[in-house]
């Protein structure tokens, strides 16, 4: 399959560029796209020799930069150099003037001071850390979110998600015949999530890991007899706690999941939250 290479230039991080294409070439699986990330190009200098190799090896160039200068550098490289480029910011930029009757300030998002949102941020991914794994019991009750379920059902990537967008979250995993901490039962039961899954994905899903780590395929960790065990104790549990949402899992990409358990929980912290994602 032959491969295309989409460029993304970003005068920051790049992160929200990033995103929306990899949102987008979501409903291209088969297609060879891939992305190549260039940040902080804040200069001509910079910018030039990105699209210099773009127009030779015929990559798509995608590009968030705040600067009107930059970019209408680029637009005119582009234009000089046949570069397919797509501007993601800029008309948006020019309709929120227009709209606002404000002007921008034009200024990287990683030039801007840092806020309270930003600490709040930081603070929560170190939340997250400390609670990882049902390592610290007692966060449970300081928790905004509390995710437990049997392994590999997304908790720590969820967890680190949601903590990105400021939210602190523990999580706890469920191990066939171990008794949950009784922590968990002194958290607030509407901000305890239970994450469950498919049998046939889950056990696809540990066997991709242990061949990963090079362990024998025939672990109990991946036996599909095992698996729904862990699985029925696992829903034994969440229906001794009825007030706890269950989220299924099964065939969804974290980011989806993230704003479905956001939804169950309709405090004013995770409504903001769910805005920061979708």
């Amino acid at each position: 399959m032959e491969t295309r290479r989409i460029d993304i230039l970003s005068d920051s991080t790049g992160e929200t560029a990033e995103r929306v294409v990899r949102a987008a070439l979501l409903q291209f699986p088969h297609s060879g796209g891939y992305v190549r990330l260039h940040t902080r190009v804040r200069t001509r200098e910079l910018v030039r020799p990105i699209l210099e190799a773009a127009a030779r090896d015929g990559a798509l160039v995608v590009f968030t930069v705040v600067s009107p200068e930059l970019r209408e550098y680029i637009h005119s490289s582009s234009y000089e150099l046949k570069v397919e480029a797509l501007d993601l910011i800029g008309s948006l930029i020019g309709k929120l003037a227009t709209f606002l009757d404000r002007q921008p300030i034009n200024t990287p998002s990683g030039m801007l001071p840092l806020t309270e949102e930003y600490f709040r941020r930081i603070e929560a991914v170190e939340f997250a850390v400390k609670s990882d794994d049902g390592k610290e019991p007692r966060n449970f009750r300081k928790a905004d979110i509390v995710l437990c379920g049997v392994s590999r059902t997304s908790k720590t990537p969820l967890s680190t998600l949601l903590a990105q967008r400021g939210l602190k979250v523990a999580n706890q995993p469920i191990v066939l015949g171990v008794r949950v901490p009784p922590e968990l039962d002194e958290a607030p039961p509407d901000r305890v999530v239970g994450l469950i899954i498919e049998l046939d994905q889950l056990v696809e899903i540990r066997k991709a890991r242990l061949k990963q780590l090079g362990m024998p395929m025939d672990a109990s960790y991946g036996l599909r007899e095992q698996v729904r065990q862990e699985l029925d104790y696992a829903r034994r549990i969440f229906a001794d706690h009825p007030s706890w949402p269950v989220i299924d899992v099964t065939g969804r990409a974290i980011e989806e999941t993230a704003v479905i358990i956001l939804e169950s929980l309709r405090d004013e912290a995770t409504k903001n939250a769910r805005a920061a994602l979708v």
